[in-house]
């Protein structure tokens, strides 16, 4: 996957069209990302132990890679990734500006 733990993403398609976020996990078997403040539900949990809270609590869940691009720090648009070797090391670089990611 060209995404990863940590990226800035923006999402290309859905109910969260343009929000931007960091990557909280990736899922490769799945081909999935969970971000940041983006495709949030609410969760009812119920108290397992005394002294636990139950109550309605708000969850990040997954969506495909494919729906996110990572924001480039340098240009700050949304853009595809490109590899380049570097002193026999593969460097992700931004496909619009060139700059490492």
């Amino acid at each position: 996957m060209r995404i990863k733990k940590g990226d800035n993403v923006q999402v290309l398609s859905g109910n969260d069209k343009g929000k931007t976020g960091e990557v909280l996990e990736v899922i490769p078997k799945a081909d999935k990302v969970i971000v940041k403040g983006v495709n949030v539900r609410k969760k009812h949990v119920k108290a397992r132990k005394q002294g636990d809270e139950s109550g309605i609590i708000p969850v990040e869940c997954s969506i495909p890679s494919s729906k996110v691009n990572v924001v480039c720090s340098k240009c700050g648009k949304a853009t595809k990734v490109g590899y380049k070797m570097e002193k026999d090391k593969k460097v992700r670089v931004c496909k619009k500006c060139g700059a490492k990611l």
